[in-house]
């Protein structure tokens, strides 16, 4: 009986851990709460100019880049998602990530080695004579997971190698999209290029013909001056258009793993078709972005280590057993008589540690605060996306049509001022302001065309690379 009361208090530091350990297992969050999902974008791709047949097919995940009909676009899209060295980094972080589960859930199964040696001692009850004792032999070891400790940390591990993998998707799809982004700027600059071009040659046609009037005595040097200082001014434009290019080509050879000195795309006519994606349903941003997927399987992955965490307070059970020979000569080694055996099992539970494992529950807690803080974030970032793009597809097709108007108007008054000055109604600074307008609008025409593929870009991407 004094055994038994002797003993009570034993029992109840363990009744007091193991009801401590009760709450192990975290609650399951509600994603759905996190951040409402809307019925429907605030600006909707209806607002946007109506779908080609072609643009409105569904298209999943995949070769999105496809829509703009471009073999250029095609080809380098595709050697940045082999060849990029972002997208590499995120590959080895993967198999890094899968690593690391890998070795994780090692540790769920039997351990067994094999182990040899020989030591040479005395010993005082045989004189201190030196003697040998060689042995050979195995051991198992089995930790018992009755609380779920292990399986709860082979699981986050593994929930940090899926959000490695869809990290890797994101970081792919970013890279495509800054190929794209990057390529399509640099033919919207060919085509604004080839204006510039266009008219710095009839600036210099002019200025030889006023030249010409000019030693005939026709006009004044006036003229001529005027018609210099375009030419030198449309030189110029011409120039920080062609360091621009050079630019947009060094950041594409990077993009694409190659080396700038090395890599070239040839100008050419500015063919790119222009796709009108829908957006679709607010839901589908939330299947379809890889980033969010990896902010959802982190936030899991900080809920397993929570009941981790939690678990430190149950008790933890191991089995072990032994077996081999020990023998004082190598010969008699392996003898029957000379083999040996051991089975054990242990139970630890710490009673007092310092408020460490209090310590490990509350970090957990706050890892979890924060990547659930990180997962309502990537959501809001990415309807922020979506929105954005949409607004800036609608706006940038009406801009297109008012500067469409600019462009034909500037246009007819080149031309009408072109005329009264040959007829000598007006001065040729009426017509360089004339021309000069016109350019001024046919760039901005192409700007705007060119934001337009690029906002086309941004809405793919921030759908996360598929739509329906």
């Amino acid at each position: 009986m004094n055994r038994l009361f002797s003993s009570a208090p034993a029992f109840s530091l363990l009744f007091a851990g193991l009801l401590l350990a009760g709450c192990a297992t975290p609650t399951p969050l509600d994603l759905s709460s996190v951040a409402a999902t809307p019925a429907a974008f605030k600006e909707q791709a209806s607002s946007v100019a109506a779908a080609t047949p072609a643009s409105g097919n569904a298209v999943e995940q995949g070769a999105w880049w496809g829509v703009f009909a471009d073999p250029v676009l095609n080809q380098l899209v595709e050697q940045a998602s082999r060849s990029n060295n972002s997208v590499q980094v995120a590959a080895g972080r993967l198999l890094q990530a899968r690593a690391i589960a890998r070795q994780t859930d090692a540790s769920r199964a039997p351990q067994v080695g094999l182990g040899a040696g020989a030591t040479r001692q005395t010993n005082a009850s045989t004189g201190n004579v030196p003697a040998t004792l060689v042995s050979a032999g195995a051991s198992l070891s089995y930790e018992v997971d009755l609380f779920g400790k292990l399986a709860g940390a082979s699981n986050a591990a593994s929930l940090d190698a899926a959000s490695r993998e869809a990290l890797l998707r994101s970081t792919r799809l970013l890279v495509q999209a800054d190929v794209a982004q990057t390529y399509l700027s640099l033919r919207a600059l060919d085509a604004e290029r080839a204006l510039v071009n266009s008219t710095l040659q009839a600036y210099r046609n002019t200025l030889r013909l006023t030249e010409v009037r000019f030693r005939e005595g026709d006009v004044a040097e006036l003229d001529v001056a005027r018609v210099r200082s375009e030419v030198a001014s449309t030189e110029s434009d011409a120039l920080a258009l062609d360091r621009r290019r050079a630019e947009l080509e060094h950041a594409v050879a990077v993009l694409v793993g190659e080396v700038a000195s090395t890599f070239q795309i040839a100008p050419v006519e500015w063919a790119t078709a222009l796709p009108v994606i829908p957006a679709g349903v607010p839901s589908s941003v939330l299947v379809r972005r890889p980033d969010i997927a990896a902010a959802q399987t982190t936030l899991q992955a900080a809920q397993a280590r929570v009941g981790v965490a939690r678990a430190a307070w149950f008790p933890s059970i191991a089995l072990t057993a032994t077996g081999g020979y020990a023998a004082p000569e190598v010969g008699d080694l392996f003898k029957l008589s000379m083999r040996s055996w051991g089975i054990g099992a242990l139970l630890s539970l710490p009673i007092f540690d310092g408020g460490r494992r209090e310590a490990g529950v509350q970090g957990a807690n706050a890892e979890l605060d924060i990547a659930l803080a990180n997962y309502r974030e990537q959501i809001l970032v990415a309807f922020r996306d979506v929105e954005d793009q949409l607004s800036a597809l609608r706006l940038l097709a009406e801009q297109s049509e008012a500067q469409s108007r600019s462009v034909a108007s500037s246009s007819r008054a080149t031309l009408l001022s072109d005329a009264r000055y040959r007829n000598g109604f007006v001065s040729q600074l009426e017509l360089l302001d004339a021309q000069r307008s016109e350019l001024r609008n046919r760039r901005q025409a192409l700007q705007v065309k060119a934001a337009q593929y690029l906002s086309t870009v941004g809405l793919i991407r921030a759908l996360g690379g598929g739509w329906a």
